[in-house]
């Protein structure tokens, strides 16, 4: 990310935090350390960046519901491009506290500001929505709510309580925010009333945490990973983290090393993709080949399941991986594939993962 100091003529002050209003865009991330300066031009997506279309009727009966719940939804919030697949296929994650988020992440579409009370009838709207849905395998996620001395952990809490109560036989896994300031709190609440997994996102690689993850910690969210296993190790823990925000392959196989070193299960690698011009920049999109390369190496550390592919999603499909299947792979054009071979077969290149 190119770092840049804007001076007062050259861009609006930011318009500062009121409780319950959404700050979204260049008033989400100015203030972060390392400025994000704004597209002009976006670079065109390759053919492996497709969104599969499903069932229109599907996706408004999926919204209709959660409207009719005051429920939000993180595929919505943000503007996450599997949404139609997801609800063609009567699946959805759930967002929980509110849709107004503490940090301020450029790479996310959820809004920043001063998040309002927690809803007391949360809970019990998502467990009628499961139920509703008839899911067999919900996903759970929050935004972040430093504000809360839990940390929000222990609505997470009565969410899997009521849920399990009204679908006794539907799996739970709850991607949670990194509950900094407020872990140990947090862990002896999820110790107690488990999920079916555990998934926390570490989103990107050391080296750039400054940069995408201002108020994050990449060790804190390591050792929140393996804090949880050790206390409930019969529960899958599972991370997610992005490529194309300018990360190395090298860098990608290291972060991979420390994920397993922590004890998770399950992990997702995706293609970053800019929610709107004044996000952080894609650096680069990362061909399909080398995604296979990292779940070939993720399979060779003994991961239980590895889905790394550019249209991946910490939640894509998030029951079949948990059962093991393979990832889908991503869909390609046939005209770009037999471009593709012959510029390989020109250069003399071979196939392989290293």
């Amino acid at each position: 990310m190119t770092v840049q100091t804007f001076t007062p003529e050259a861009r609006p002050a930011p318009k500062k935090a009121v409780q319950g209003e959404k700050l979204r865009g260049y008033d989400k991330v100015a203030r972060i350390p390392i400025k994000v300066i704004p597209t002009v031009d976006a670079p065109k997506k390759p053919d492996w960046i497709r969104v599969k279309l499903s069932s229109p009727a599907e996706v408004e009966r999926i919204k209709s519901t959660l409207r009719k719940q005051k429920l939000y939804t993180v595929c919505e919030e943000a503007a996450c491009p599997n949404l139609p697949q997801c609800f063609g296929d009567g699946t959805a994650t759930f967002m929980i506290m509110g849709d107004i988020c503490t940090r301020r992440c450029p790479f996310c579409e959820v809004a920043h500001g001063r998040p309002n009370p927690l809803d007391k009838d949360e809970p019990r709207h998502t467990a009628e929505t499961i139920l509703g849905l008839g899911l067999k395998y919900a996903v759970i996620t929050s935004v972040d709510r430093d504000d809360l001395k839990d940390g929000g952990a222990g609505h997470f809490v009565e969410v899997i309580n009521e849920s399990k109560a009204l679908s006794p036989n539907c799996l739970i896994e709850i991607l949670v925010p990194d509950f900094r300031g407020r872990e140990q709190i947090a862990l002896d609440l999820l110790t107690e009333t488990a999920p079916d997994v555990f998934n926390h996102n570490i989103e990107t690689v050391p080296r750039l945490y400054k940069a995408f993850r201002p108020g994050s910690d990449y060790q804190h969210s390591l050792n929140l990973l393996k804090d949880y296993k050790a206390r409930r190790p019969d529960v899958a823990t599972k991370c997610g983290f992005m490529v194309g925000l300018g990360e190395t392959e090298e860098e990608v196989y290291a972060l991979l090393d420390d994920l397993k070193a922590h004890d998770v299960d399950i992990v997702t690698i995706g293609q970053y993709l800019a929610p709107s011009k004044n996000h952080a920049p894609v650096d680069r999109y990362v061909h399909p080949d080398e995604f296979a390369r990292y779940t070939e190496y993720g399979k060779k550390l003994g991961f239980f399941n590895i889905w790394a592919n550019p249209m991946v999603r910490s939640s894509y499909f998030a029951d079949r991986q948990y059962y093991g299947e393979d990832c889908p792979p991503p869909v390609r054009s046939a005209k770009a594939l037999a471009e593709e071979k012959l510029t390989k077969a020109e250069k003399g290149e071979k196939g392989g993962c290293f």
